[in-house]
């Protein structure tokens, strides 16, 4: 059972930069979240907002799932489910940790790149690690397109490992990330789509 879904609050789009809701909070207001009677949907500005923390407290929820959430989630709402708080993230933790891990992977033309199912800490994806699946990256590839591969890969690990969390197990298998190894993966900023026609052409593809 889903007690409730979370997402960011809609942002301004197009020329009119009308106000319009996250994909999440389209999709989960069709399933019937919201103003429908399958449970909350909650939009906070900040996920340290009191009122939404006291509201995640008040529904007692067994386990969170994260996905791409892009907010700090405070101690206060980690300390909320009993089995934790799970994350898919793109790339082989700890290697890729951040907002912009496929990119950054494929900036550094890492042969392999994969997912990772982790547990959320306050530390950005520096939790323990539940599953993970490794994927040759495949040629002439686009972040877009890899992202939505790596992305289905997780809801298919996180799928197969919660049998183990819903039985307690979950926290035991997971394995605690080397720090050491870690690097980050920034969000992409302006100078990053910036075009060199100095080069050659062969380094621009």
């Amino acid at each position: 059972q889903i007690a409730a879904v979370v997402t960011q609050p809609g942002k301004p789009q197009g020329r009119k930069r009308q106000v319009a809701p996250s994909p999440v909070a389209a999709a989960a207001a069709a399933a019937g979240f919201g103003a429908g009677s399958r449970g909350p949907l909650f939009e906070p500005v900040t996920p340290r907002d009191p009122a939404f923390l006291e509201a995640i407290e008040a529904l007692a929820p067994d386990l969170a799932v994260t996905v791409a959430y892009g907010g700090l989630l405070p101690q206060r709402f980690l300390d909320c489910p009993p089995l934790g708080t799970l994350n898919i993230h793109p790339s082989l933790l700890p290697r890729w940790r951040g907002a912009a891990p496929v990119q950054r992977s494929l900036e550094a033309g890492d042969a392999v790149v994969g997912v990772s199912v982790a547990y959320t800490v306050l530390a950005l994806d520096a939790g323990p690690v539940l599953a993970a699946e490794r994927v040759p990256t495949p040629e002439h590839a686009a972040a877009p397109a890899l992202l939505a591969d790596l992305m289905a890969r997780g809801g298919r690990l996180l799928l197969g490992a919660l049998p183990g969390v819903w039985a307690g197990e979950g926290a035991g298998r997971a394995v605690a990330q080397d720090a050491a190894a870690a690097t980050r993966a920034p969000r992409l900023a302006k100078a990053d789509a910036r075009l060199d026609l100095t080069q050659p052409l062969c380094s621009v593809y």
